[in-house]
């Protein structure tokens, strides 16, 4: 059997800020869960605690069946890990200790070879082998060959670097999907995915028995695979028991009924203080009145410490105004240009205020062409060019920001762009990320959140051309659109890889960089780019 229940958990954030308060619910056997709610509500929290990596103030969690975790920035490792690694981290537990002192016997082997470090080695083999490390290496040789095309042995010392997001992600549900583990914790798993990557997965998803708790804010992945929405807000959680095509109005309904809950709440109340103030006032001229009127204040003190119903959750508010500026009618010139052994050559003018969404399969090289126009250092031959009065703003992928580790949203808001605190926090509310949030460190808040701050900064460093590689992959449902109205008003261009098939809906143009090396333009999103070449 295998599930997940959580009993009446809390959970306090380092600062002392309460993220979650007496949560409880359970996931059974074969269910496919969807944890939904606005950025910063605590998702990943939950998740965490799930997987055992964080600790609850109070409550419990358990679960059966082996817990396999998908993390949620596994897309983004840049740390001279190989994919070996990747693949260990998410093993068993007892495969990744046998690993760890195997590891250790091999290295005390090449420092000196004496019999006692010869038994340690062969005894390390032994726990390895048993605990089924060469076993699950057959496994990972399915794993490299549908995801990378490319057998495990030829690939494990590959530095995971070399990967695109997708394919890293890609190679870790191939590995959880087909392990041992009949759980499945999912945080993101379709960020970084191209769409026939998001298709496959929510084909996985339907067919496997396992049980699945996932983080999503793709819609459509959400409505074809969930069968459960646990909504995380306001420090609590509520599950609708359909699918997310029933979800909104679910939302909806439940939100009037804890208003209209609410307001009789307040009724009742405002009458029994009526009626305790009216006895009080008879009880002065009256001795008869006094045990009426203690008893309706007894009354009125435990209707006060039952306290009132939850309250409906306050919609999310975000304004993002990004402004940009008139510039040269050419914003993007590219002659000949070739990406070094990811694409073949090709020409491209991008012109000012056009909207143009580069789409293709994971690896073809869209990050890297959105990076050589950032002015970042990106091998090439051929032209790359922006026009006059041009200013890019870069929107990275994997949200690294090395830069702005160790310091708070107001911080850099007020060192990078000269504001004053007072202005800082006020522009920091328009994308609700003031308040607490505005003194947490760069490297502690939400995917969602630091997508938010990402997009804030390039509001503020008067780009007028946004290059945005993948910027909805964290951004709950109230920020996507609120991204989308602050692009709609934009006075600029908008270059934008993206394989969210919602948001590429408002593009005009679309560049398609092809599985053949071939780069194309197409008057309609190409989603399934292999059965363009095959037509060709």
């Amino acid at each position: 059997m295998a599930h997940v229940e959580v009993g009446h958990l809390t959970y306090v954030l380092p600062d002392g800020r309460p993220l979650l308060n007496d949560v409880s619910f359970r996931i059974g056997e074969g269910v496919k869960a969807a944890l939904v709610g606005p950025n910063g509500a605590g998702k990943t929290t939950l998740m965490r605690l799930i997987a055992g990596d964080l600790q609850p103030v109070e409550g419990s969690v358990a679960s059966s069946g082996g817990l396999g975790v998908m993390r949620q920035f596994i897309g983004s490792i840049r740390d001279g890990s190989t994919v070996h690694d990747l693949l260990l981290s998410v093993a068993p537990p007892a495969v990744r200790q046998a690993a760890a002192a195997l590891d250790r016997a091999e290295l005390a082997m090449m420092e000196r070879d004496d019999e006692k470090t010869q038994m340690r080695y062969a005894q390390a083999i032994t726990d390895y082998t048993d605990a089924g490390g060469y076993e699950i290496e057959v496994l990972w040789d399915t794993c490299t060959i549908a995801a990378l095309g490319v057998p495990y042995d030829r690939v494990k010392y590959r530095e995971t670097s070399t990967l695109s997001g997708g394919e890293q992600k890609r190679l870790v549900l191939e590995a959880l999907l087909r392990g041992p583990d009949q759980t499945l914790l999912l945080d993101e798993p379709d960020n970084y995915l191209d769409v026939p990557g998001k298709i496959w997965l929510e084909q996985q998803l339907k067919e496997t028995p396992k049980t699945v708790v996932l983080v999503s804010h793709d819609r459509r992945l959400l409505a074809n695979s969930a069968d459960r929405i646990v909504t995380v807000e306001s420090g609590n959680i509520w599950i609708h028991g359909g699918g997310f095509g029933t979800y909104a109005e679910a939302r909806r309904a439940r939100n009037e009924r804890l208003d209209e809950l609410r307001k009789r709440w307040d009724e009742e109340h405002a009458k029994l203080k009526a009626l305790v103030n009216m006895l009080k006032n008879k009880a002065r001229y009256n001795d008869g009145m006094a045990p009426a009127y203690h008893a309706a204040q007894t009354r009125l003190r435990r209707f006060e410490e039952a306290g009132p119903p939850e309250s409906a959750p306050s919609d999310q508010k975000i304004n993002m105004r990004l402004r940009g500026g008139r510039t040269g009618k050419r914003a993007v010139i590219c002659e000949s240009l070739e990406l070094t052994g990811l694409m073949k050559p090709f020409d491209l003018e991008v012109w000012y205020g056009e909207r143009v969404a580069v789409l293709g399969s994971n690896g073809s090289g869209k990050s890297h062409f959105l990076r050589l126009l950032a002015e970042d250092q990106v091998r090439h031959t051929g032209v790359a060019r922006l026009g006059a009065r041009v200013v890019p703003g870069h929107f990275a992928q994997t949200h690294a920001r090395p830069e702005l580790h160790g310091r708070t949203p107001c911080e850099i808001v007020m060192t990078e762009h000269a504001r004053l605190k007072n202005e800082a926090m006020k522009i920091l509310a328009r994308y609700e990320l003031a308040g607490l949030i505005a003194d947490q460190r760069f490297e502690t808040l939400s995917g969602g959140q630091q997508a938010r701050l990402q997009i804030l900064l390039l509001e503020l460093s008067g780009a007028t051309l946004l290059l945005l590689d993948e910027p909805t992959d964290n951004l709950d449902l109230a920020s996507a659109e609120a991204l989308q109205d602050g692009l709609n008003a934009f006075d600029g261009t908008v270059l934008a890889v993206t394989h969210d098939r919602w948001f590429a809906d408002d593009f005009d143009r679309f560049l398609v960089f092809g599985s053949d090396g071939n780069v194309y333009e197409s008057p309609e999103p190409v989603w399934d780019e292999t059965r363009v070449v095959r037509q060709r």
